[in-house]
């Protein structure tokens, strides 16, 4: 009898579950950017914003938390009501490399958020004011060697995707060069544009609306060919041969969330990463649509996360 009920129990919340799926979302969502405004995060949780919020009805809020190499963000997502309300748009970096950089986290990227979908991947560009010396990005490595730390790179903060890219590039070139974090991929190529530094790594979706407008040149792009949107920029493989680093932006939800809300928001991303709309603004900024399942998500965050735990180690990357 009493197995009888607790199956009765089981079945009635599971139902519960589904039609509370079925009706998500009922208000706003909340989508955590835990970056600046301005940086490729940002221009993609807008870009599918807007999609989603054709399909739901209801609004997806941006929300710009930036700082701590995004760990401020991601923090106040793991910490959120897990009602499928609060959602966050993370980079590779703060679920594949933070917890390896910094000595304390109030957070843990494995135990208190969950993968949904892997919503864009793409390349970062090595791009310079256009009155920098280095012409090339064997000219750049040049420079570097002939005389260490005499050259700079900005990027949007510690462990972040830009810096990682940048760190990557390093650690292949064996090359020295100082670091000088910003709050952003935004301010960074703002400090760019303007001379204030040598070089940043920024992920192409930011930086090529500044590279065709002849405010940057782009010395190399990070993928192991070069790219339709910039196809007179070299790979940098061209010159580091098979050297590639890709960035990669993803939902995640609070843990505890209910599985029948994350199969919904999954399947709702991926209905709208199918727009022709959506599409064919990714590609223009370099972009390509992925809209895996969730178990797809987690596999690559592990993956990238023993790749980067090898980088961060020899490279000292640490953060107290």
């Amino acid at each position: 009898m009493l197995n009888r009920k607790l199956l009765i129990v089981a079945g009635l919340l599971y139902a519960a579950s589904v039609v509370g799926a079925e009706i998500y979302p009922t208000k706003p969502v909340r989508i955590v950017v835990p970056f600046a405004a301005g940086g490729a995060t940002d221009i993609v949780t807008r870009l599918v914003g807007q999609r989603l919020y054709e399909i739901w009805g209801q609004t997806a809020v941006v929300d710009i938390r930036g700082g701590a190499g995004g760990n401020i963000g991601a923090d106040i997502v793991a910490k959120a009501t897990p009602d499928g309300y609060t959602l966050l748009m993370t980079s590779g970096s703060i679920v594949a490399a933070n917890q390896h950089m910094y000595k304390k986290l109030s957070y843990s990227a494995e135990k208190d958020l969950v993968p949904i979908t892997m919503v864009a991947s793409g390349p970062q560009i090595i791009a310079v004011n256009p009155s920098f010396q280095a012409k090339s990005v064997k000219e750049l490595i040049a420079m570097a060697k002939a005389k260490p730390r005499s050259i700079n790179f900005g990027s949007a903060g510690f462990g972040t995707q830009t810096h990682l890219a940048a760190e990557n590039f390093i650690y292949t070139a064996g090359i020295d060069v100082v670091h000088i974090p910003y709050k952003g991929e935004g301010p960074a190529l703002v400090e760019l544009v303007a001379g204030q530094i040598n070089f940043v790594t920024p992920n192409l979706a930011a930086a090529i609306g500044f590279v065709q407008q002849g405010k940057l040149r782009a010395l190399g792009v990070t993928s192991k060919q070069r790219v339709s949107q910039l196809p007179d920029v070299p790979a940098v493989a061209e010159t580091l041969p098979g050297f590639e680093n890709l960035g990669w932006f993803a939902l995640m939800a609070p843990t505890g969330t209910p599985k029948a809300v994350i199969g919904k928001v999954y399947q709702d991303t991926v209905k709208a990463l199918q727009s022709s709309e959506i599409r064919s603004r990714f590609d223009q900024i370099g972009m390509a649509p992925v809209g895996n399942r969730p178990d797809e998500l987690g596999k690559t965050i592990k993956e990238d996360s023993q790749r980067w735990a090898k980088i961060i180690r020899e490279r000292k990357l640490f953060v107290d």
